[in-house]
């Protein structure tokens, strides 16, 4: 169906495959908007996996935190149905910025997402984009 989890270094995409399940539904049966979220952040964190860099975070004691996310609905996504969710990301200053789409399995474009993110250390300062992110990131 797709090529699972890869990652490109030339380009930074990333894909991330899913179903969608019954409790992402909401009244009218397609998937709540506030659910591609969750989407977006499960495909960021296969990102950081993919990548090696969790226990790298872990043990510098880093967080990733969104300060910024802006989500546009296109087309629905019903129960069952698979889907995948493409990321790139570029750095802006002290700031990873994700491009994050939702496709259907017929390729159709669903959803679309650019989340603003900056990392924090355990007292919640900002911190400087380590230098293990930066190799993998185009810049802006």
């Amino acid at each position: 169906m797709f090529e699972k989890n890869r990652l490109v270094l030339k380009s930074i995409d990333f894909i991330h495959e899913f179903e969608v399940s019954g409790y992402e539904l909401d009244s009218f049966g397609h998937v709540n908007n506030a659910v591609y979220l969750n989407y977006y952040e499960q495909s960021r964190w296969k990102i950081m996996q993919e990548m090696g860099l969790l226990d790298f975070l872990r043990n510098a004691d880093l967080f990733l935190f969104v300060v910024k996310a802006q989500l546009k609905f296109i087309k629905e996504l019903n129960l069952l149905e698979k889907a995948y969710v493409v990321s790139s990301f570029k750095t802006e200053g002290f700031f990873v910025v994700f491009k994050q789409e939702v496709f259907n399995e017929a390729k159709e474009k669903v959803n679309t997402g650019i989340i603003k993110c900056l990392f924090v250390n355990r007292k919640r300062e900002a911190v400087d984009i380590p230098d293990e992110l930066l190799k993998y990131s185009n810049h802006g």
